[in-house]
């Protein structure tokens, strides 16, 4: 039984993998972009709120509702690596790291949808 404990307090130390993580509409290629100090949880969350018809992105929900889920791709672009640096800020890592694609992005794929 040690090991199992010892398993999942690890588990729960260790922290979720945070960076920018897209929604992209394979019909149309309109996409959200975000980033998040944890991806999995965010990526299920608009999942969770696209099915219920509640997602905070106006376009992203009416794009969902009109191509339907399956011309949907939720995709992790970029994580940040941790940082042993106590002072290192992650929230604000991750915001520069969503501008830095956010601009490559646009360069390529057009603007993103935005939450309104």
């Amino acid at each position: 039984m040690t090991d199992r404990k010892q398993l999942l307090r690890a588990y729960k130390q260790t922290p979720p993998p945070a960076g920018v993580y897209r929604v992209l509409d394979t019909v149309t290629g309109g996409y959200f972009l975000g980033s998040s100090l944890n991806l999995p949880g965010i990526l299920n969350r608009h999942r969770f709120s696209l099915e219920l018809g509640r997602e905070r992105c106006r376009d992203l929900q009416r794009a969902w509702s009109e191509d339907g889920p399956e011309a949907f791709v939720f995709e992790v672009l970029d994580t940040l690596e941790p940082s042993d640096d106590p002072a290192a800020d992650a929230a604000e890592e991750t915001r520069l790291l969503e501008e830095l694609w956010r601009a490559r992005l646009a360069a390529t794929d057009g603007p993103a949808w935005v939450i309104r």
